[in-house]
């Protein structure tokens, strides 16, 4: 009799000794949100308006197939030819819609608004579109730089402005052919190319179904719905502690779930996100930020990109779901982190990124 007492005394101290013992939960601090101001517009204007219009450094991108291709990146695209390469260029031209769109009180406002009217020209775009069609041409910025256009035709379209509705206009015809160019590749794209830099499916397939959406544009947005649903909707444990690759400017788990968002029901959603990346369920989810290690390695320098990718995908991700409200904290890490890094940095990086921030610092006001 006596031992069993002294094993119940032994065990009435182990699980004493446990309840001290246990551990308090994390507490996560909060970050700040970021807001895109006019101060800070006036200094992310100052990047595309430097590039817009600089022809040199470029990268073409091209395949030449004789001679007569042997031109000048102006010759050959005499809308988007600076910011070093033509989807820069694209995106760096959406920077300036959109910060017009949000401050038309900006102190180069009408210089802004200039440069967009002269590049984005009736007969500029014309010969956009006919270097499309080239032989050579025909999957040129596939499909990247088409989701750009898109987007720049989207951001032209809730503009409402008379300036925007002359860009929008002239914008057409290039508009038009990347839709069409959607529609005929995506039945063709077996597979999703699932990478962190401009390959990579699922943002294509993102930037295009909201334009689609903002413009009514059913046939493009069911073609990408159906394509999206094939191409992921099977997908689980996305492995994102792979992630960021070297070199990476976007995520692919949150760049996937950020099209699956757009192209699914709240409930399914809700559902598919779960088993896609089930460790975000927790309350003290972190996800470390991309570092950059030489600002001046045009390639190292897309870590800040992956930061503000990161951050838009995640804003979509918590729209209208609670119980991952806590990843807006997530979201604004990043942001905060490469935010400072931008303005006045090497042109390696000033040419794209400003585009990147203002994209996800407009996305906060979209959750």
């Amino acid at each position: 009799m006596r031992y069993l007492n002294h094993l119940f005394f032994l065990f009435v101290l182990l699980s004493c000794n446990d309840t001290t013992k246990q551990e308090k939960p994390t507490v996560v601090k909060e970050v700040a949100t970021a807001k895109l101001s006019l101060e800070q517009a006036e200094r992310l204007a100052q990047l595309p308006m430097n590039c817009v219009n600089v022809e040199y450094p470029n990268k073409l991108n091209q395949t030449i197939g004789g001679v007569a291709d042997l031109q000048s990146p102006k010759e050959l695209h005499p809308s988007f030819y600076g910011c070093f390469d033509w989807h820069s260029s694209v995106h760096g031209h959406w920077s300036l819609v959109s910060l017009l769109k949000q401050f038309p009180q900006l102190k180069h406002a009408v210089k802004m608004k200039a440069m967009l009217l002269d590049n984005i020209s009736k007969e500029n775009i014309e010969k956009e579109v006919a270097y499309f069609n080239g032989k050579h041409s025909k999957n040129y910025e596939r499909t990247y730089g088409w989701a750009w256009v898109l987007k720049l035709a989207e951001e032209l379209h809730t503009w409402d402005n008379d300036t925007a509705r002359e860009l929008e206009k002239n914008l057409q015809p290039l508009t038009d052919l990347m839709v069409q160019k959607y529609i005929e590749f995506l039945p063709k794209l077996n597979y999703p190319i699932r990478v962190g830099e401009h390959t990579n499916t699922a943002f294509g397939l993102t930037f295009a179904w909201d334009y689609a959406h903002t413009v009514g544009n059913n046939t493009l947005q069911m073609a990408i719905e159906k394509r999206a649903k094939a191409f992921y909707m099977q997908d689980a444990n996305c492995p994102i502690t792979w992630e960021p690759s070297g070199y990476d400017f976007l995520s692919p788990c949150l760049q996937e779930a950020a099209i699956m968002k757009r192209v699914l029901s709240k409930e399914e959603f809700s559902g598919w996100f779960g088993d896609f990346l089930p460790q975000m369920k927790a309350k003290n989810y972190q996800l470390e930020v991309g570092e950059v290690s030489d600002r001046t390695d045009g390639k190292l320098v897309h870590l800040d990109g992956v930061n503000f990718s990161r951050a838009w995908a995640l804003y979509a991700i918590v729209k209208d779901l609670p119980e991952y409200k806590h990843l807006k904290n997530v979201a604004n890490k990043h942001i905060n982190f490469s935010l400072p890094n931008i303005v006045g940095d090497s042109y390696e990086g000033g040419h794209w990124l400003g585009s990147f921030a203002i994209y996800a610092l407009n996305s906060i006001h979209n959750d």
